[in-house]
Protein backbone atom coordinates (compact mmCIF):
# COMPACT_ATOMS: atom_id res chain seq x y z
CA UNK A 1 0.00 0.00 0.00
CA UNK A 2 2.77 2.45 0.91
CA UNK A 3 6.43 2.45 -0.03
CA UNK A 4 8.93 5.03 1.24
CA UNK A 5 12.43 4.96 -0.25
CA UNK A 6 15.40 7.08 0.87
CA UNK A 7 13.20 9.93 2.14
CA UNK A 8 15.06 13.09 3.17
CA UNK A 9 13.51 16.26 4.63
CA UNK A 10 15.27 19.50 5.51
CA UNK A 11 14.22 22.83 7.01
CA UNK A 12 15.53 26.28 6.19
CA UNK A 13 16.72 28.16 9.28
CA UNK A 14 18.68 31.33 9.94
CA UNK A 15 21.79 29.21 10.33
CA UNK A 16 21.26 27.30 7.10
CA UNK A 17 19.49 24.12 6.11
CA UNK A 18 18.91 21.51 8.81
CA UNK A 19 18.42 17.87 7.81
CA UNK A 20 15.53 16.56 9.92
CA UNK A 21 15.14 13.17 8.21
CA UNK A 22 17.75 11.26 6.19
CA UNK A 23 17.49 8.08 4.16
CA UNK A 24 14.20 6.79 5.57
CA UNK A 25 12.98 3.60 3.85
CA UNK A 26 10.12 1.25 4.75
CA UNK A 27 7.11 -0.51 3.22
CA UNK A 28 3.59 -0.87 4.59
CA UNK A 29 1.27 -3.70 3.53
CA UNK A 30 -2.52 -3.79 3.54
CA UNK A 31 -3.88 -4.52 7.01
CA UNK A 32 -0.51 -3.90 8.66
CA UNK A 33 0.11 -1.66 11.67
CA UNK A 34 3.60 -0.19 11.66
CA UNK A 35 4.91 1.37 14.87
CA UNK A 36 7.39 4.25 14.62
CA UNK A 37 9.09 4.83 17.97
CA UNK A 38 11.79 7.14 19.20
CA UNK A 39 12.32 10.13 21.43
CA UNK A 40 11.30 13.73 20.74
CA UNK A 41 13.31 15.17 17.87
CA UNK A 42 14.01 11.80 16.26
CA UNK A 43 12.05 12.70 13.10
CA UNK A 44 8.88 10.65 13.67
CA UNK A 45 6.38 13.45 13.15
CA UNK A 46 8.37 15.07 10.33
CA UNK A 47 8.23 11.77 8.45
CA UNK A 48 4.45 11.63 8.83
CA UNK A 49 4.03 15.26 7.72
CA UNK A 50 6.13 14.51 4.65
CA UNK A 51 3.89 11.55 3.77
CA UNK A 52 0.84 13.85 3.98
CA UNK A 53 2.67 16.71 2.22
CA UNK A 54 1.83 19.12 5.05
CA UNK A 55 5.32 20.34 5.95
CA UNK A 56 5.40 24.02 6.88
CA UNK A 57 6.83 26.68 4.57
CA UNK A 58 10.40 26.14 5.76
CA UNK A 59 10.35 22.38 5.21
CA UNK A 60 10.95 20.50 1.97
CA UNK A 61 11.36 16.93 0.77
CA UNK A 62 14.86 16.98 -0.71
CA UNK A 63 15.20 13.36 -1.79
CA UNK A 64 13.43 10.04 -1.99
CA UNK A 65 10.13 8.62 -3.21
CA UNK A 66 6.72 8.14 -1.54
CA UNK A 67 4.41 5.77 -3.40
CA UNK A 68 0.84 5.14 -2.24
CA UNK A 69 -1.15 2.52 -4.20
CA UNK A 70 0.90 3.33 -7.30
CA UNK A 71 0.55 7.12 -6.91
CA UNK A 72 3.70 9.24 -6.52
CA UNK A 73 2.77 11.42 -3.52
CA UNK A 74 5.95 13.45 -3.63
CA UNK A 75 5.17 14.80 -7.10
CA UNK A 76 1.35 14.75 -6.99
CA UNK A 77 -0.53 17.98 -7.63
CA UNK A 78 -1.84 19.78 -4.55
CA UNK A 79 -5.39 19.41 -5.90
CA UNK A 80 -4.97 15.63 -5.87
CA UNK A 81 -3.44 15.72 -2.38
CA UNK A 82 -6.43 17.65 -1.02
CA UNK A 83 -8.66 14.85 -2.27
CA UNK A 84 -6.41 12.15 -0.82
CA UNK A 85 -6.08 13.74 2.63
CA UNK A 86 -8.98 12.66 4.81
CA UNK A 87 -10.51 10.28 2.27
CA UNK A 88 -7.60 7.97 1.44
CA UNK A 89 -4.99 8.93 4.04
CA UNK A 90 -6.06 10.45 7.35
CA UNK A 91 -4.08 11.62 10.34
CA UNK A 92 -4.62 11.91 14.07
CA UNK A 93 -2.47 14.79 15.31
CA UNK A 94 -0.54 14.80 18.56
CA UNK A 95 -2.03 17.95 20.09
CA UNK A 96 -5.82 17.67 19.89
CA UNK A 97 -6.56 21.20 21.07
CA UNK A 98 -4.31 22.67 18.38
CA UNK A 99 -5.91 20.41 15.75
CA UNK A 100 -9.47 21.52 16.56
CA UNK A 101 -11.01 24.86 15.62
CA UNK A 102 -11.73 26.54 18.97
CA UNK A 103 -14.72 28.55 17.67
CA UNK A 104 -16.60 25.75 15.87
CA UNK A 105 -18.72 23.07 17.47
CA UNK A 106 -17.01 19.69 17.32
CA UNK A 107 -19.95 18.14 15.48
CA UNK A 108 -19.65 20.72 12.72
CA UNK A 109 -15.94 19.95 12.37
CA UNK A 110 -16.74 16.29 11.74
CA UNK A 111 -19.38 17.35 9.21
CA UNK A 112 -16.78 19.47 7.40
CA UNK A 113 -14.70 16.38 6.64
CA UNK A 114 -17.70 14.27 5.63
CA UNK A 115 -19.05 16.89 3.24
CA UNK A 116 -15.63 17.84 1.85
CA UNK A 117 -15.17 14.28 0.58
CA UNK A 118 -18.75 13.66 -0.48
CA UNK A 119 -19.51 11.18 2.28
CA UNK A 120 -22.52 13.12 3.54
CA UNK A 121 -25.04 15.75 2.52
CA UNK A 122 -26.42 18.58 4.59
CA UNK A 123 -29.42 16.36 5.34
CA UNK A 124 -27.61 13.41 6.88
CA UNK A 125 -24.30 14.99 7.97
CA UNK A 126 -25.47 15.47 11.57
CA UNK A 127 -26.51 11.85 11.94
CA UNK A 128 -23.23 10.61 10.50
CA UNK A 129 -21.24 12.96 12.74
CA UNK A 130 -23.04 11.64 15.80
CA UNK A 131 -22.34 8.08 14.65
CA UNK A 132 -18.65 8.99 14.34
CA UNK A 133 -18.67 10.27 17.92
CA UNK A 134 -20.33 7.08 19.14
CA UNK A 135 -17.72 5.01 17.27
CA UNK A 136 -14.98 6.39 19.50
CA UNK A 137 -16.96 5.62 22.67
CA UNK A 138 -18.17 9.14 23.47
CA UNK A 139 -21.11 9.01 25.86
CA UNK A 140 -24.14 11.17 25.12
CA UNK A 141 -22.86 11.87 21.60
CA UNK A 142 -25.80 14.11 20.68
CA UNK A 143 -24.96 16.51 23.50
CA UNK A 144 -21.23 16.45 22.68
CA UNK A 145 -22.03 17.28 19.05
CA UNK A 146 -22.89 20.85 20.11
CA UNK A 147 -19.88 21.30 22.41
CA UNK A 148 -16.90 23.54 21.70
CA UNK A 149 -13.35 22.21 22.25
CA UNK A 150 -12.79 24.43 25.30
CA UNK A 151 -15.78 22.78 27.01
CA UNK A 152 -14.20 19.32 26.78
CA UNK A 153 -11.35 17.63 28.62
CA UNK A 154 -8.06 16.87 26.89
CA UNK A 155 -8.96 13.21 26.65
CA UNK A 156 -12.35 14.04 25.14
CA UNK A 157 -10.72 16.33 22.56
CA UNK A 158 -8.40 13.49 21.62
CA UNK A 159 -11.39 11.27 20.95
CA UNK A 160 -12.98 14.01 18.82
CA UNK A 161 -9.81 14.14 16.69
CA UNK A 162 -9.96 10.35 16.33
CA UNK A 163 -13.60 10.61 15.20
CA UNK A 164 -12.68 13.20 12.55
CA UNK A 165 -9.81 11.05 11.24
CA UNK A 166 -11.95 7.90 11.01
CA UNK A 167 -15.12 9.55 9.70
CA UNK A 168 -14.41 8.92 5.99
CA UNK A 169 -13.14 5.34 6.41
CA UNK A 170 -9.61 6.06 5.12
CA UNK A 171 -7.44 3.25 3.79
CA UNK A 172 -4.32 4.53 5.58
CA UNK A 173 -4.43 6.02 9.07
CA UNK A 174 -1.41 7.86 10.47
CA UNK A 175 -1.76 8.25 14.23
CA UNK A 176 0.73 10.64 15.84
CA UNK A 177 0.66 9.91 19.59
CA UNK A 178 -3.13 9.21 19.43
CA UNK A 179 -3.47 8.30 23.10
CA UNK A 180 -1.66 11.26 24.67
CA UNK A 181 -3.77 12.54 27.57
CA UNK A 182 -6.11 9.54 27.59
CA UNK A 183 -6.64 7.38 30.65
CA UNK A 184 -5.71 3.73 30.23
CA UNK A 185 -9.23 2.36 29.70
CA UNK A 186 -10.02 5.00 27.07
CA UNK A 187 -6.57 4.43 25.55
CA UNK A 188 -7.34 0.72 25.26
CA UNK A 189 -10.81 1.43 23.83
CA UNK A 190 -9.40 3.82 21.18
CA UNK A 191 -6.53 1.51 20.25
CA UNK A 192 -8.79 -1.56 20.14
CA UNK A 193 -11.22 0.39 17.94
CA UNK A 194 -8.43 1.45 15.58
CA UNK A 195 -7.07 -2.10 15.40
CA UNK A 196 -10.54 -3.59 14.75
CA UNK A 197 -11.28 -1.05 11.99
CA UNK A 198 -7.92 -1.71 10.36
CA UNK A 199 -8.49 -5.45 10.41
CA UNK A 200 -12.14 -5.30 9.29
CA UNK A 201 -11.64 -2.81 6.44
CA UNK A 202 -8.16 -3.95 5.37
CA UNK A 203 -6.81 -0.54 6.28
CA UNK A 204 -3.20 0.10 7.15
CA UNK A 205 -1.85 2.28 9.92
CA UNK A 206 1.32 4.00 11.06
CA UNK A 207 1.35 4.43 14.84
CA UNK A 208 3.82 7.07 16.03
CA UNK A 209 4.50 6.81 19.74
CA UNK A 210 7.16 6.99 22.43
CA UNK A 211 5.36 4.25 24.38
CA UNK A 212 7.14 1.02 23.45
CA UNK A 213 4.66 -1.03 25.46
CA UNK A 214 1.78 0.35 23.38
CA UNK A 215 3.68 -0.27 20.14
CA UNK A 216 4.53 -3.83 21.14
CA UNK A 217 0.91 -4.60 21.98
CA UNK A 218 -0.72 -3.21 18.82
CA UNK A 219 1.88 -3.19 16.05
CA UNK A 220 2.92 -5.92 13.62
CA UNK A 221 6.32 -4.31 13.05
CA UNK A 222 8.33 -1.58 14.77
CA UNK A 223 10.70 1.02 13.31
CA UNK A 224 13.08 2.73 15.75
CA UNK A 225 14.24 6.26 14.84
CA UNK A 226 17.01 8.40 16.27
CA UNK A 227 18.36 11.72 15.00
CA UNK A 228 16.41 11.51 11.74
CA UNK A 229 17.46 8.00 10.71
CA UNK A 230 16.11 4.49 11.22
CA UNK A 231 18.49 2.63 13.54
CA UNK A 232 16.55 -0.63 13.77
CA UNK A 233 13.35 -2.32 12.64
CA UNK A 234 11.74 -5.68 13.24
CA UNK A 235 8.81 -7.44 14.89
CA UNK A 236 7.96 -6.46 18.51
CA UNK A 237 9.20 -9.71 20.06
CA UNK A 238 12.60 -9.34 18.39
CA UNK A 239 12.87 -5.63 19.27
CA UNK A 240 12.23 -6.31 22.98
CA UNK A 241 13.98 -9.67 23.36
CA UNK A 242 17.05 -9.04 21.22
CA UNK A 243 17.51 -5.34 20.41
CA UNK A 244 20.52 -4.87 18.21
CA UNK A 245 21.20 -1.13 18.51
CA UNK A 246 22.39 0.53 21.72
CA UNK A 247 19.67 3.18 21.44
CA UNK A 248 16.95 0.53 21.14
CA UNK A 249 18.34 -1.23 24.21
CA UNK A 250 18.16 2.07 26.10
CA UNK A 251 14.48 2.55 25.17
CA UNK A 252 13.58 -1.04 26.04
CA UNK A 253 15.30 -0.81 29.43
CA UNK A 254 13.51 2.48 30.23
CA UNK A 255 10.03 1.02 29.63
CA UNK A 256 8.31 0.44 33.03
CA UNK A 257 7.19 -3.11 33.79
CA UNK A 258 5.64 -4.95 36.69
CA UNK A 259 7.99 -6.59 39.15
CA UNK A 260 11.00 -4.33 38.55
CA UNK A 261 12.64 -1.57 40.55
CA UNK A 262 12.69 2.07 39.56
CA UNK A 263 16.50 1.98 39.21
CA UNK A 264 16.21 -0.69 36.50
CA UNK A 265 14.78 1.96 34.15
CA UNK A 266 18.16 3.70 34.02
CA UNK A 267 21.16 2.64 31.94
CA UNK A 268 23.40 0.24 33.94
CA UNK A 269 26.14 2.87 34.31
CA UNK A 270 23.71 5.34 35.96
CA UNK A 271 22.19 2.94 38.48
CA UNK A 272 22.98 3.30 42.15
CA UNK A 273 21.51 2.00 45.37
CA UNK A 274 18.23 3.45 46.54
CA UNK A 275 18.35 5.55 49.70
CA UNK A 276 15.83 4.35 52.27
CA UNK A 277 13.08 6.82 53.00
CA UNK A 278 11.34 7.05 56.32
CA UNK A 279 7.54 6.82 56.45
CA UNK A 280 6.28 7.91 59.84
CA UNK A 281 3.05 6.73 61.41
CA UNK A 282 1.93 10.29 62.10
CA UNK A 283 -0.43 11.63 59.41
CA UNK A 284 0.69 14.73 57.54
CA UNK A 285 -2.57 15.12 55.61
CA UNK A 286 -5.94 13.86 56.83
CA UNK A 287 -8.78 14.38 54.35
CA UNK A 288 -12.23 13.89 55.84
CA UNK A 289 -15.51 13.71 53.92
CA UNK A 290 -14.35 16.04 51.14
CA UNK A 291 -17.08 17.23 48.76
CA UNK A 292 -16.99 19.45 45.69
CA UNK A 293 -20.19 20.32 43.84
CA UNK A 294 -20.59 22.63 40.83
CA UNK A 295 -23.79 24.19 39.62
CA UNK A 296 -24.24 22.97 36.06
CA UNK A 297 -26.74 23.98 33.38
CA UNK A 298 -29.02 21.05 34.21
CA UNK A 299 -28.43 20.90 37.96
CA UNK A 300 -25.62 20.20 40.43
CA UNK A 301 -22.52 18.35 39.25
CA UNK A 302 -20.82 16.25 41.94
CA UNK A 303 -17.12 16.27 41.08
CA UNK A 304 -15.93 14.87 44.45
CA UNK A 305 -18.28 12.84 46.62
CA UNK A 306 -17.47 12.44 50.31
CA UNK A 307 -13.90 11.10 50.06
CA UNK A 308 -11.57 10.45 52.97
CA UNK A 309 -7.93 9.34 53.08
CA UNK A 310 -4.68 9.86 55.02
CA UNK A 311 -1.16 10.59 53.77
CA UNK A 312 1.59 9.92 56.29
CA UNK A 313 4.77 11.90 56.66
CA UNK A 314 7.29 10.70 54.06
CA UNK A 315 4.69 8.59 52.22
CA UNK A 316 4.12 8.51 48.44
CA UNK A 317 0.46 7.95 47.54
CA UNK A 318 -0.78 7.26 44.02
CA UNK A 319 -4.15 8.62 42.90
CA UNK A 320 -5.47 6.80 39.83
CA UNK A 321 -8.67 6.66 37.80
CA UNK A 322 -10.14 7.64 34.46
CA UNK A 323 -10.48 11.20 33.15
CA UNK A 324 -13.32 12.98 34.93
CA UNK A 325 -13.14 10.83 38.06
CA UNK A 326 -12.21 13.82 40.25
CA UNK A 327 -8.42 13.41 40.55
CA UNK A 328 -7.49 16.90 39.33
CA UNK A 329 -10.32 18.53 41.30
CA UNK A 330 -9.13 16.80 44.47
CA UNK A 331 -5.54 17.91 43.77
CA UNK A 332 -6.52 21.55 43.23
CA UNK A 333 -8.53 21.57 46.46
CA UNK A 334 -5.63 20.08 48.43
CA UNK A 335 -3.13 22.59 47.06
CA UNK A 336 -5.69 25.29 47.90
CA UNK A 337 -6.29 26.60 44.40
CA UNK A 338 -9.99 25.78 44.81
CA UNK A 339 -12.42 25.74 47.73
CA UNK A 340 -14.26 22.59 48.76
CA UNK A 341 -18.03 22.55 49.14
CA UNK A 342 -17.77 20.56 52.37
CA UNK A 343 -15.31 18.52 54.39
CA UNK A 344 -12.04 18.96 56.26
CA UNK A 345 -8.40 18.93 55.19
CA UNK A 346 -6.23 18.57 58.26
CA UNK A 347 -2.62 19.44 57.44
CA UNK A 348 -0.44 18.69 60.44
CA UNK A 349 -3.57 19.08 62.56
CA UNK A 350 -4.77 22.41 61.10
CA UNK A 351 -7.93 22.51 58.96
CA UNK A 352 -6.70 24.32 55.85
CA UNK A 353 -10.06 23.78 54.10
CA UNK A 354 -11.42 26.52 56.35
CA UNK A 355 -8.99 29.01 54.79
CA UNK A 356 -10.40 30.51 51.53
CA UNK A 357 -8.33 29.63 48.47
CA UNK A 358 -7.99 33.31 47.53
CA UNK A 359 -6.30 34.08 50.82
CA UNK A 360 -4.15 30.99 51.12
CA UNK A 361 -1.22 32.54 49.21
CA UNK A 362 -0.45 34.66 52.27
CA UNK A 363 -0.84 31.81 54.74
CA UNK A 364 2.33 30.34 56.33
CA UNK A 365 1.20 26.89 55.12
CA UNK A 366 1.57 27.97 51.49
CA UNK A 367 5.26 27.09 51.44
CA UNK A 368 4.53 23.61 52.87
CA UNK A 369 2.20 22.55 50.03
CA UNK A 370 3.30 22.81 46.41
CA UNK A 371 2.35 21.27 43.06
CA UNK A 372 4.06 20.08 39.88
CA UNK A 373 1.59 20.60 37.06
CA UNK A 374 0.75 18.15 34.28
CA UNK A 375 1.86 20.22 31.29
CA UNK A 376 5.35 21.56 31.92
CA UNK A 377 5.08 23.89 28.91
CA UNK A 378 1.76 25.48 29.86
CA UNK A 379 2.76 25.88 33.51
CA UNK A 380 5.83 28.00 32.65
CA UNK A 381 5.60 31.67 31.70
CA UNK A 382 7.00 31.87 28.14
CA UNK A 383 8.41 35.34 28.86
CA UNK A 384 10.43 34.25 31.89
CA UNK A 385 13.74 32.42 31.94
CA UNK A 386 14.23 29.23 33.92
CA UNK A 387 16.19 31.25 36.47
CA UNK A 388 13.31 33.68 36.96
CA UNK A 389 10.73 30.87 37.19
CA UNK A 390 12.65 28.89 39.82
CA UNK A 391 13.30 32.05 41.79
CA UNK A 392 9.69 33.25 41.85
CA UNK A 393 8.59 31.43 45.06
CA UNK A 394 11.92 32.32 46.69
CA UNK A 395 11.30 36.02 46.03
CA UNK A 396 7.60 36.04 46.89
CA UNK A 397 7.51 33.71 49.89
CA UNK A 398 11.13 33.17 50.87
CA UNK A 399 12.01 36.88 50.66
CA UNK A 400 15.41 36.05 49.18
CA UNK A 401 17.31 38.45 46.95
CA UNK A 402 20.76 39.21 45.67
CA UNK A 403 23.56 36.63 46.04
CA UNK A 404 21.46 34.45 48.38
CA UNK A 405 18.73 34.15 45.74
CA UNK A 406 21.24 33.34 42.99
CA UNK A 407 22.96 30.72 45.12
CA UNK A 408 19.67 29.03 46.03
CA UNK A 409 18.49 28.95 42.41
CA UNK A 410 21.74 27.34 41.29
CA UNK A 411 21.56 24.88 44.19
CA UNK A 412 18.05 23.84 43.13
CA UNK A 413 19.09 23.50 39.48
CA UNK A 414 21.95 21.21 40.51
CA UNK A 415 19.61 19.23 42.75
CA UNK A 416 17.19 18.44 39.89
CA UNK A 417 19.97 17.86 37.35
CA UNK A 418 19.43 21.02 35.28
CA UNK A 419 22.74 22.30 33.83
CA UNK A 420 23.46 25.82 35.09
CA UNK A 421 23.95 27.30 31.56
CA UNK A 422 20.28 26.48 30.86
CA UNK A 423 19.04 28.77 33.64
CA UNK A 424 19.07 31.77 31.34
CA UNK A 425 17.03 30.07 28.61
CA UNK A 426 13.33 30.59 27.95
CA UNK A 427 10.85 27.66 27.92
CA UNK A 428 10.84 27.39 24.12
CA UNK A 429 14.62 26.88 24.25
CA UNK A 430 14.31 23.86 26.58
CA UNK A 431 13.41 20.24 25.91
CA UNK A 432 10.42 18.55 27.54
CA UNK A 433 12.59 16.91 30.17
CA UNK A 434 14.38 20.17 30.94
CA UNK A 435 11.05 22.00 31.35
CA UNK A 436 9.86 19.25 33.69
CA UNK A 437 12.99 19.78 35.80
CA UNK A 438 12.32 23.53 35.97
CA UNK A 439 8.77 22.82 37.19
CA UNK A 440 10.06 20.43 39.85
CA UNK A 441 12.78 22.86 40.97
CA UNK A 442 10.19 25.64 41.35
CA UNK A 443 7.91 23.33 43.35
CA UNK A 444 10.61 22.22 45.81
CA UNK A 445 12.26 25.65 46.10
CA UNK A 446 10.75 26.28 49.55
CA UNK A 447 11.33 22.66 50.67
CA UNK A 448 7.63 21.81 50.97
CA UNK A 449 6.53 18.96 53.18
CA UNK A 450 3.78 17.90 50.77
CA UNK A 451 4.13 17.81 46.97
CA UNK A 452 1.30 17.06 44.54
CA UNK A 453 2.52 15.69 41.20
CA UNK A 454 -0.13 15.83 38.47
CA UNK A 455 1.00 13.54 35.61
CA UNK A 456 4.54 15.02 35.73
CA UNK A 457 5.94 12.55 33.19
CA UNK A 458 2.91 12.02 30.91
CA UNK A 459 4.38 13.78 27.86
CA UNK A 460 8.00 12.76 28.35
CA UNK A 461 10.02 10.21 26.42
CA UNK A 462 10.60 6.96 28.29
CA UNK A 463 14.31 7.57 28.91
CA UNK A 464 13.63 11.09 30.23
CA UNK A 465 10.71 9.74 32.27
CA UNK A 466 13.08 7.23 33.86
CA UNK A 467 15.46 10.00 34.90
CA UNK A 468 12.67 12.24 36.28
CA UNK A 469 11.08 9.37 38.26
CA UNK A 470 14.42 8.45 39.80
CA UNK A 471 14.99 12.13 40.58
CA UNK A 472 11.65 12.23 42.44
CA UNK A 473 12.61 9.15 44.45
CA UNK A 474 15.93 10.72 45.44
CA UNK A 475 14.36 14.08 46.33
CA UNK A 476 11.78 12.38 48.51
CA UNK A 477 14.50 10.55 50.43
CA UNK A 478 16.71 13.62 50.74
CA UNK A 479 14.04 16.19 51.68
CA UNK A 480 11.60 13.91 53.51
CA UNK A 481 8.62 15.08 51.45
CA UNK A 482 5.26 13.35 51.09
CA UNK A 483 3.87 12.86 47.57
CA UNK A 484 0.43 12.65 46.04
CA UNK A 485 1.21 11.22 42.60
CA UNK A 486 -1.69 11.62 40.16
CA UNK A 487 -1.25 9.44 37.10
CA UNK A 488 -2.87 7.30 34.41
CA UNK A 489 0.20 5.08 34.17
CA UNK A 490 -0.26 2.21 36.61
CA UNK A 491 3.23 0.84 35.91
CA UNK A 492 4.74 4.15 37.07
CA UNK A 493 2.46 4.30 40.13
CA UNK A 494 3.53 0.76 41.04
CA UNK A 495 7.20 1.83 40.96
CA UNK A 496 6.89 5.15 42.78
CA UNK A 497 4.12 4.75 45.37
CA UNK A 498 3.69 3.00 48.72
CA UNK A 499 -0.09 3.42 48.81
CA UNK A 500 -2.71 3.64 46.05
CA UNK A 501 -6.14 5.33 45.93
CA UNK A 502 -8.53 4.43 43.10
CA UNK A 503 -11.26 6.95 42.18
CA UNK A 504 -14.33 6.60 39.99
CA UNK A 505 -17.14 9.13 39.46
CA UNK A 506 -15.84 11.32 42.27
CA UNK A 507 -15.67 8.53 44.84
CA UNK A 508 -12.89 6.38 46.28
CA UNK A 509 -13.73 2.79 45.45
CA UNK A 510 -10.56 1.14 46.70
CA UNK A 511 -7.37 2.08 48.53
CA UNK A 512 -4.54 0.31 50.27
CA UNK A 513 -0.85 -0.61 50.04
CA UNK A 514 0.36 -0.49 46.44
CA UNK A 515 1.47 -4.13 46.50
CA UNK A 516 -1.99 -5.25 47.61
CA UNK A 517 -4.07 -3.06 45.28
CA UNK A 518 -1.88 -3.75 42.25
CA UNK A 519 -1.49 -7.49 42.78
CA UNK A 520 -4.80 -8.41 44.38
CA UNK A 521 -7.46 -5.78 43.53
CA UNK A 522 -10.85 -6.28 45.13
CA UNK A 523 -13.07 -3.97 43.08
CA UNK A 524 -14.10 -4.84 39.51
CA UNK A 525 -13.21 -1.31 38.34
CA UNK A 526 -9.65 -1.61 39.67
CA UNK A 527 -9.34 -4.98 37.93
CA UNK A 528 -10.50 -3.34 34.67
CA UNK A 529 -7.90 -0.56 35.02
CA UNK A 530 -5.10 -3.06 35.56
CA UNK A 531 -6.29 -5.22 32.66
CA UNK A 532 -6.32 -2.19 30.33
CA UNK A 533 -2.70 -1.19 31.04
CA UNK A 534 -0.29 -1.97 28.16
CA UNK A 535 1.88 -4.97 28.96
CA UNK A 536 5.36 -4.71 27.41
CA UNK A 537 7.07 -8.00 26.52
CA UNK A 538 9.57 -9.38 29.00
CA UNK A 539 12.89 -7.58 29.33
CA UNK A 540 15.78 -8.88 27.26
CA UNK A 541 18.13 -11.29 28.97
CA UNK A 542 21.56 -9.88 29.75
CA UNK A 543 24.45 -11.60 28.05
Amino acid sequence: MLSVQDLAVSFKTRRGDVAAVRGISFDLAKGEILGVVGESGSGKSVTSYALMRILDAGGAITAGDITYSGLDLRRAAERDMRDIRGREISMIFQNPRAALNPIRKVGHQIEDVLRQHGRATRYDARAQAISALEAVRINDAEARYDAYPFELSGGMCQRIVCAIALACDPRLLIADEPTTGLDITTQKAVMDLMRDLIRAREMSSILITHDLGLAAQYCDRIVVMKDGVIVEQGDPVQIFAQPQHAYTRKLVDATPRAGESIRSLLPPEDRRDLVDHMVQDAPLLDVRNLVKTYQGKSGPVHAVRDISFVIKQGQSVGLVGESGCGKSTTSEILVRLMDATDGEILFDGDDIAAIPAKGFAKNPRRSDIQMVFQDATDSLNPRHTARHTIGEPLRQLGKLKGPALTARIEELATLVGLPLPLLDRFPHQLSGGQKARVGIARAIALEPRFLILDEPTAALDVSIQAVVLNLLVDLRAKLGMSYLFVSHDLHVVRLLCDHVIVMKDGQIIEQGPASVVMNNPQDAYTKALLAAAPKPPARRQSA
